[in-house]
């Protein structure tokens, strides 16, 4: 029974994380939903990262085939870059996550993922499971073959080369062929097996393509005796879209990837090659997998029922399905097998709710509260349809909420009803779970109940019992927060649970260039009315703070309240962080509260250990004014406002010789060139200003494998792909008297102490004579790459272009990558002076 209630739990939860608003369906839809509920057959597909999936292939699975398909991603993509916002990390992450979602919704798939933490950019399998605990994500992997028993596995990545791609992609693809091996086997981690049982699938498969051969010639002349070739580009008349349409929707939600992709229509070749079982007839991966009801004992009767529904399927008036489908569902609650009795109550309850026109949702009248308070709901049910429908109880769970109306829902009469609940006052809070406690470099913790969950089970759910065709019929689904927006109309968003109060440093780094005291703000939010508590600061040793605390009160709900505490740094160079702390009736609150706002995903909460750095550091610069191009998005202006400049914001479109005359330096966004189509246009004014004696610094962009990126530079350079992903990887300065390393701080190999994530990316492979190479590093075991930062005189002033990566260094208070940057922008001013 325990096994059975805990599967339950897993397969609501899925499909809750995948909702927003309550949905409804047309007819075609519910015709597709009754094709699925035949089909018993599951497919997991598998890879490293947010966007590694092949959407075309999982758009297939669950469209075409109608398997019940899942994508295992990883890691959530929290070491990538943004092109949307500033979000990067665990924030990043987040977006990430909501994007893979909204990808499955489209698609049809579901999604899982595992506890490993994007570090970044790994060039070999053994440097990333040096930094994952393997142990942990193998484990996650064979937890989620036994929780989601796929039939089939379908790689993205080749296991047998490592070292030609991302270590993360060839590791995802190491775990899996390890996994598949071990997920049926019982005594591989039995303490999974309390809740599920050990699950051997059939036949993994690797999903290759040109890119893997090198070029799309090689592909073309190497032998595919052992590949199977699958068209997956059909039309499905009943959702009106072809599969590559539906798959280029689908990544098209990676946004902060920028992986909007164009629809394909006609024919699209993929290709799987077999590394485990017995080899499927044709394009029929299941081939020889029983995939229909048969597959159950004692279903001969649920397959006639649901075979007749699929056959005669009256697509005018879907409520006459009803009887039959209800008769089915009894006749499923019957069966022994749990998995497929839990998978399939769920796809037909759906299916049931959508041909009857039921609509039901219950939603908060605010849009947060916190553990053990009093929140109003409004719940509304409509029966939308003719058929004879009991409404005999709502529940709210927990808290014990109960309405009995006991009526008969009349055809299309709103019934509504306002009551309130009590949420439990345990400190369970709804904010994305894997960052509630801090992580390490490689991992995340999560409880073991929710490894594998794409994000916090609701914490308040409504439950509707009714009578359907004579049978007792329960429904339950989130409790959501709704309210109108005057441009959008109606917006749902997840109802949070959320401490009381958090606390927040808005400046993530503070530079401290002498012993002077400087005041950091503390800004307190009350998530609840009546706050009477104190603030104080946790200071790093050496450090001072006044005063030791701030009492603190709050009258109304959301209130803010930013308290000041002058800090004094030590004499000597120093950093570490400050973190705030709430005391509120004897409970110690330290979160920090983030919501994300991004049109394309919910509206998301976030909870983080608060804390900012602080730096003690003796640093010089020379010059005030910079104008600052954006690119993707990065937080480098701020950090340059730190130690002291004035950051101006231009817009591409208003450069001119003019505009620029007054900066002292001109530096240019990270990705700018790959983002902005005006810029190359403005790149004459921008040379202008350096030839006159500005200082022009342009940080990385990217270039495709077989591509070039035309940045215009004075002199001849080019863009290429490498990159040092090792931020410790030893780095030798190769012009130790140029005046970017000695002007107005002194550059040593010191300085390149305690970078974060990596040493930089896409640098230039070659350049002219002109340009001067300052630094040289490499990544373990290979060559020297020396293009991470050049320098070149124009005119009266200098060019500058660098892969470092300062846009995490920064942001990070990496004491020598702020000497290093103050120093570029410092160049030509000690001539001047």
């Amino acid at each position: 029974m325990r096994n059975i209630t805990f599967l339950l739990i897993l397969v609501f939860i899925s499909a809750r994380l995948q909702a927003q608003q309550p949905r409804t369906y047309s007819s075609s839809e519910i015709y597709h939903a009754v094709q699925k509920l035949n089909f018993l057959g599951s497919a997991l597909y598998l890879a490293a990262h947010p966007d590694d999936e092949n959407t075309r292939m999982i758009s297939y699975l669950s469209n075409e085939v109608h398997a019940r398909t899942a994508y295992l991603s990883l890691t959530r993509g929290d070491g990538g870059q943004n092109l949307i916002g500033t979000e990067l990390r665990e924030l990043l992450g987040v977006i990430r996550t909501e994007e893979l979602l909204a990808a499955r919704r489209v698609d049809g798939g579901e999604q899982m993922f595992s506890r490993a933490n994007d570090f970044g950019f790994s060039k070999h399998p053994d440097e990333t499971l040096r930094i994952w605990n393997k142990d942990s994500v193998l484990a996650d992997v064979v937890r989620a073959i036994r929780k989601f028993r796929p039939d089939i596995i379908i790689n993205r990545f080749d296991h047998r080369s490592p070292g030609t791609t991302h270590g993360h992609h060839t590791t995802s693809a190491m775990l899996s062929v390890e996994a598949f091996d071990l997920a049926g086997n019982k005594n591989v981690y039995p303490g999974q097996l309390q809740h599920l049982k050990p699950w051997q699938p059939k036949r993994l498969f690797f999903n290759t393509s040109w890119w893997f051969y090198g070029s799309e010639e090689k592909f073309r002349e190497a032998a595919k005796d052992n590949l199977i070739t699958m068209d997956l580009g059909g039309y499905y008349p009943v959702i009106g879209k072809s599969n590559g349409e539906i798959a280029a929707i689908s990544r098209s939600q990676h946004r902060s990837q920028g992986f909007g992709s164009p629809a394909s229509r006609g024919s699209e070749t993929e290709y799987l090659e077999l590394l485990k079982g017995d080899k499927p007839e044709n394009q029929n991966l299941f081939s020889g997998i029983n995939t229909t009801w048969s597959r159950i004992e004692g279903t001969e009767e649920i397959a006639k029922l649901l075979k007749s529904i699929e056959h005669h399927f009256n697509f005018q008036e879907p409520f006459v399905h009803v009887p039959e489908l209800v008769k089915a569902y009894t006749l499923i609650q019957k069966l022994d097998d749990p998995y497929w009795k839990t998978v399939k109550t769920r796809e037909i309850k759906e299916i049931i709710k959508a041909c009857t026109g039921l609509y039901m949702e219950a939603v908060a009248t605010e849009s947060q509260s916190t553990p053990g308070s009093e929140t109003g709901l409004r719940v509304e049910i409509i029966n939308r349809g003719p058929l004879d429908i009991t409404l005999q109880r709502i529940a709210i769970h927990p808290g014990n909420t109960i309405l009995k109306p006991g009526v008969k829902l009349e055809a299309n009469r709103d019934y509504s009803f306002d009551i309130s609940t009590v949420i439990t006052d345990e400190k369970k809070y709804t904010p994305p779970y894997w960052l509630l406690q801090k992580g390490t470099l490689g991992m995340y913790h999560a409880p073991s109940a929710l490894i594998g969950f794409p994000e916090t089970p609701a914490v308040l759910t409504a439950e509707f019992d009714l009578v359907v065709a004579g049978t007792p019929l329960s429904f339950s689904g989130d409790i959501l927060y709704k309210h109108t927006d005057p441009a959008k109309g109606e917006v749902y968003q997840p109802f949070e649970v959320l401490p009381p109060v958090t606390a927040s440093i808005t400046n993530k780094v503070n530079i401290f260039d002498d012993t002077t005291s400087k005041n950091i703000p503390v800004k307190v939010r009350a998530v609840k009315s009546g706050i009477d508590a104190t603030v104080s600061l946790k200071v790093p040793e050496g450090w001072k703070v006044t005063p030791e605390s701030h009492p603190l009160k709050t009258t109304f709900k959301g209130e803010e309240r930013t308290v000041l505490f002058r800090v004094t740094p030590p004499q000597k160079e120093s950093e570490g962080f400050v973190r705030p702390v709430v005391t509120l009736d004897g409970d110690r609150y330290d979160m920090e509260l983030t919501e994300i706002r991004y049109d394309h995903i919910p509206t998301q909460s976030v909870l983080l250990p608060s804390e900012a750095k602080v730096v003690r550091m003796d640093i010089r610069k020379a010059g005030k004014s910079v104008g600052y191009i954006p690119g993707a998005g990065d937080k480098i202006p701020e950090s340059l406002r730190q130690i002291g400049y004035q950051v101006s914001i231009l817009d591409p479109a208003g450069i001119s010789a003019a505009s620029l005359a007054g900066y002292d330096a001109v530096v240019i966004g990270i990705r700018a060139y790959n983002v902005s189509e005006i810029l190359p246009a403005r790149q004459k004014a921008l040379l202008d200003y350096v030839r006159e004696g500005g200082t022009l610094i342009v940080q990385y962009n990217t270039v495709g494998r077989g591509g070039t990126l035309d940045v215009r530079p004075p002199y001849p350079l080019r863009l290429s792909r490498d990159r040092v992903t090792d931020e410790n990887a030893r780095v030798t300065i190769l012009a130790p008297g140029h005046p970017v390393l000695r002007y107005p701080n002194t550059i040593t190999s010191n300085d390149f102490s305690g970078w974060v994530q990596e040493r930089g990316l896409y640098f230039p492979d070659q350049w002219s004579k002109e340009y001067i190479p300052l630094l040289s590093m490499h990544d373990k075991g290979e060559r020297t790459k020396e293009g991470s930062l050049l320098v070149a005189p124009y005119g009266k002033g200098y060019y500058i272009y660098t892969g470092l990566s300062f846009f995490r260094e920064l942001p990070a208070g990496v004491p020598g990558a702020f000497k290093l940057f103050a120093n570029m922008l410092s160049v030509g001013k000690q001539e001047k002076n």
